[in-house]
């Protein structure tokens, strides 16, 4: 029987901390992916370098959803002509890499927490929006952000499917299952998480990367997560806010395994290389989702484990 061939793709998690100007957050943004391609040598002709580049959640300025606050809602930006988009469009097709790219988006009168998946030539393949939405102490979204209404999406860009959601999305394994139940074959995850401002003995990071492992190990692909770090403060209708937000972006493998993992302190740039075939073939061997029984999850569509939602 002839082996199948391989086919190893490279993955990459940034982590900075951001300041509150746009144009200098795009700019350490770039000199990562820079730093990361040169660092793992995956370009020009022996393609050496990261193949996708995950950048952290809202990563053009800080966390602003401590507050509610009218005046950040002019952070928000159409989807088409984003001039971040726009920029990021041409650092993939001159690294030849796919950028998935975190925004504020302004949609008419409605606004979400985006995401525009950039392929390796610049072309934007499309937009997924944050769906489920936290609303709690310093981490305000519902103020800001309707709840994505694209559902999960799968995109192929050059080197693999992808799904791509987005820090709360990362609590869900529903999420998680229907990206995969689509095609993907990495999972990929922007972040901002960090202290809770109401109860400063709180950290949830190992909890955080606890949930995410299951998902790479149930789903049986590879999982990245970039989170920032650095401490934030956001003037507030009751005083100021407080965010030190904890890092530890990391790589999954399919088991559920760290394979590249951050401080909680430190810019970094992770790079890990995965076999996709391989991992399709131990994916499907395992039998995950052969023995799945649909017919049994309806209680899935319900929220209270009795009444239909359909």
């Amino acid at each position: 029987m002839e082996e199948r061939k391989g086919r190893e793709v490279v993955v990459s998690a940034l982590q900075f901390s951001c300041t509150d100007d746009v144009a200098a957050n795009l700019a350490t943004a770039e000199r990562c992916s820079y730093f990361c391609f040169f660092l793992s040598m995956v370009r020009a002709s022996h393609k050496k370098g990261s193949n996708i580049i995950l950048i952290q959640e809202l990563f053009e300025g800080y966390y602003f959803c401590q507050a509610q606050r009218e005046d950040f809602f002019q952070r928000a930006k159409p989807y088409k002509g984003h001039p971040t988009i726009l920029s990021m469009q041409k650092l993939a097709k001159e690294l030849g890499v796919v950028i998935p790219v975190s925004f504020f988006e302004e949609a008419n009168n409605a606004h979400y927490n985006s995401i525009a998946i950039i392929d390796a030539d610049g072309a934007d393949l499309g937009l997924y929006r944050k769906s489920h939405i936290p609303d709690g102490p310093g981490y305000q979204e519902k103020f800001y952000f309707n709840p994505g209404d694209t559902g999960f999406r799968v995109f192929q860009t050059k080197f693999a499917k992808i799904g791509v959601a987005i820090c709360w999305d990362q609590w869900f394994p529903e999420a998680a299952r229907a990206m995969v139940l689509q095609g993907a074959e990495i999972l990929l995850y922007p972040t901002a998480i960090g202290s809770e401002p109401q109860d400063q003995g709180l950290d949830s990071r190992d909890h955080w990367k606890r949930v995410m492992q299951g998902h790479a190990g149930a789903n049986l692909v590879p999982l990245v997560a970039s989170n920032r770090i650095g401490k934030e403060i956001i003037q507030t209708e009751h005083g100021n806010s407080e965010i030190t937000f904890y890092g530890n972006s990391f790589i999954a493998g399919p088991t559920g395994e760290i394979v590249a993992a951050a401080d909680d302190k430190e810019e970094a740039v992770l790079v890990a290389k995965f076999d996709l075939e391989k991992i399709k073939s131990k994916r499907h061997s395992w039998g995950l989702f052969r023995d799945r029984r649909p017919d049994l999850y309806k209680v899935l569509l319900t929220l209270d484990g009795s009444n239909p939602l359909l």
